[in-house]
């Protein structure tokens, strides 16, 4: 059993209305021994989608250290948070990383060019391939300039919110761009997450494609957090038993999970 869901969201971030609280007892419910909130701090997000993507830290910290206390003989709960890079943000947070003791950071990318692909006007104009390997190039050239993280999440993202759903995904068509960017984190000795929110988006695999978990392994990986990008309760720890499943079955033996920014392996 997987007991650690390393991508939460709470009602801190823009997107998500659930109080950290909720988020806590239904882990606890569920039988997870740690959870660690992630909430979104997406700097410079552009005003016409109407969220800012961005909380206050002090009181992120003060909640949640009240809530370590609280919960301290039911569950570990750990403070992380989950940074949208673009290429002009790196000094912004890097300051912010040094002020405050996360003990897990996610980059992800959400913007492409200061578009958000989860609206239908990024798919404009592009073939889905070619909005695919934009993507993947943004990607590549934020881990090349900032890299004071411990992950990057849902590498493969963007194929959420394609109209085909990630149909057009054929790891062969952007396998040099991917190997480039697992080639780079693991340079770095950075890892990547699983995060199961592909199922939930009726996509049949998580985020990023067994093929892509399955390549990072090969090329020398070995750092794999696991995550459900829950943004409700009844997201938690979603679909995994069948993550569990799948990773076993690319030969996956352990998961990380991370303290004060170190990582801590854990068998299946």
């Amino acid at each position: 059993m997987i007991i650690a869901d390393y991508h939460v969201h709470s009602s801190f971030s823009s997107d998500s209305d659930t109080p950290v609280e909720a988020m806590i007892e239904q882990a606890i419910s569920l039988g997870m021994k740690r959870i660690c909130f992630t909430d979104h701090m997406d700097l410079d997000f552009p005003k016409q989608y109407l969220l800012d993507f961005q909380f206050n830290v002090d009181d992120y910290f003060k909640t949640l250290t009240k809530a370590c206390e609280k919960y301290k003989q039911e569950i570990k709960i750990f403070k992380g948070i989950e940074i949208g890079l673009m290429p002009h943000l790196g000094n912004l947070y890097q300051k912010l990383l040094s002020a405050y003791p996360f003990d897990f950071v996610i980059a992800s990318t959400h913007l492409i060019n200061g578009i958000d692909p989860y609206y239908p006007e990024f798919w404009e104009n592009r073939t889905e391939k070619e909005a695919l390997q934009c993507y993947f190039d943004s990607i590549l050239e934020n881990i090349t300039i900032f890299q004071n993280f411990d992950v990057y999440g849902h590498l493969d993202y963007i194929s959420r919110y394609a109209p085909n759903k990630g149909a057009s995904l054929h790891m062969e068509d952007f396998q040099e761009i991917i190997d480039q960017i697992l080639k780079t984190l693991i340079s770095y000795g950075k890892g990547i997450e699983v995060n199961t929110a592909g199922y939930k988006y009726g996509m049949g695999h998580p985020n990023p494609h067994e093929n892509i978990i399955k390549r990072f392994f090969s090329l020398g990986g070995s750092i794999l957090t696991i995550g459900s990008d829950g943004h409700k309760t009844e997201h938690l720890a979603y679909d995994f038993p069948k993550i569990e499943m799948v990773l076993k079955q690319l030969g996956v033996k352990e998961y990380s999970v991370f303290e004060h920014r170190n990582p801590i392996s854990i068998s299946l």
